[in-house]
């Protein structure tokens, strides 16, 4: 099984290599760095490094309060950082500047990563949240290099897409040390994947120990002081295709009953900000950008955050917050966020990239579900009529975002001892 996979890994390369020509049309970084995904790469001249791996800017966000407590906590060890996304590699330039190595992760072909591992010389492997790559895992295991997979979580369609490599997922999760899941669920999902049972620990999410910005709800309200604060304004963030169209359709019903509203809307891709721009300019509102006004005008309707990292300013600024990837089958994105800022939250029917999450801030009050595209006017009407009600959401999700923390305080144990051994 591992040398088919293998062999089909080396056939679908001429078609990767044309994705990623493709790809490098609308977003150059994938053009200046793809020698990277081959491990193609100046090596850094250290060895004992703390390799983290996280896909994308999710990812890396959950990963920011625990790369920060592996830095605090070994100080001497060199950090790796290997994203899979450029704008996983942005917000990674964001957070830790040069602090970390930074380079993107090799497709898991055996050359590739024989080449990644001689370079970085890992002491420690850390997966955030799901990416079993086979011949990845068995290099770690070859080479003696304890590896984890934290946060973990998976999802029902993730689980039915590894099924038809069973056996062969199971050898490679029998290569990995300590798997720090998200929840109950989560857990027994990898059991049925074929994960050992014994090296299965529920730690809760890392998300819930992110480090709220000491300013982001000072910045907030010089937002809202500069807008307006009168002015009713709600905020879409990490929206995707498929979702700007009906959030524009459902900011159009509530002008009808505030026409000085504001929509503030976050687009979760670089490539979207103009499309999204271009959109809500065509359907006749009054449009701003963050690229070229910075903060809304008296005058906007709209205004499209077209930057990375800069959510948590808006999301305190608003009265509401609808969170993207769940009016699609993206399975929604993070809820902790406008939690964390006492924003009452709205999802759509598809959260199972953050299932136990989201169903915890509906059932505790926090957070609304809408069933459809259809519905969203509606519910953001209601909540914007009434405001006792989006002041208890906004409580209850700060409690709950609250009486959650400490996984990474629960995950760094299983570090300490690992790197003991």
């Amino acid at each position: 099984m591992l040398y088919l996979y293998t062999l089909a890994m080396y056939l679908v390369t001429p078609i990767i290599v044309l994705r990623l020509l493709a790809r490098g049309v609308r977003y150059r970084d994938y053009h200046k760095r793809w020698r990277e995904r081959f491990g193609f790469f100046e090596a850094p001249g250290f060895a004992g490094s703390l390799w983290v791996h996280a896909v994308s800017v999710g990812e890396v966000n959950a990963a920011e309060p625990l790369i920060k407590a592996l830095r605090n906590d070994y100080p001497n060890a060199p950090l790796v950082v290997t994203t899979v996304t450029p704008t996983g590699s942005e917000r990674v330039r964001q957070l830790f500047g040069d602090s970390v190595f930074h380079v993107y992760l090799p497709y898991d072909l055996p050359f590739a990563v024989t080449r990644f591992m001689r370079r970085v010389r890992p002491r420690l492997a850390i997966i955030v949240e799901t990416e079993i790559w086979p011949n990845l895992y068995f290099a770690c295991r070859n080479r003696g290099i304890p590896l984890m997979i934290v946060n973990a979580r998976l999802s029902e369609r993730s689980l039915r897409g590894y099924k038809p490599m069973g056996s062969l997922v199971a050898r490679a999760l029998g290569c990995v040390s300590q798997i720090a899941a998200q929840s109950r669920t989560d857990a027994a999902r990898y059991r049925e994947l074929g994960a050992d049972p014994e090296k299965i620990v529920v730690t809760g999410n890392l998300k819930f120990d992110m480090p709220v910005p000491y300013d982001a709800e000072l910045k907030g309200d010089e937002l809202r002081h500069q807008w307006g604060r009168l002015r009713p304004a709600w905020i879409a963030g990490s929206t995707h295709e498929g979702e700007e169209l009906p959030v524009l359709e459902a900011h159009l019903e509530v002008l009808t009953r505030w026409p000085d509203a504001l929509l503030l809307i976050a687009p979760r891709h670089p490539e979207r900000f103009k499309l999204v721009e271009n959109s809500a300019r065509s359907l006749g509102f009054t449009v701003g950008t963050r690229s070229a006004d910075r903060v809304p005008s008296a005058s906007h309707q709209v205004f499209v955050i077209d930057a990375m990292g800069e959510l948590m300013p808006f999301y305190a600024a608003s009265d509401l917050a609808f969170v993207g990837g769940s009016l699609v089958p993206i399975g929604g994105h993070n809820v902790l966020e406008p939690a964390a800022l006492s924003t009452p939250v709205l999802v759509g029917p598809h959260t199972f990239n953050f299932e136990e999450i989201t169903l915890t801030l509906i059932q505790e009050g926090g957070a609304t579900r809408v069933n459809s595209a259809e519905e969203l006017g509606t519910q953001v009407l209601q909540l914007l009529r009434d405001e006792p009600r989006r002041d208890r959401m906004g409580m209850v999700a700060r409690i709950v975002f609250d009486s959650e923390r400490g996984a990474v305080k629960r995950v760094m144990g299983m570090i300490d001892r690992l790197l003991q051994e």
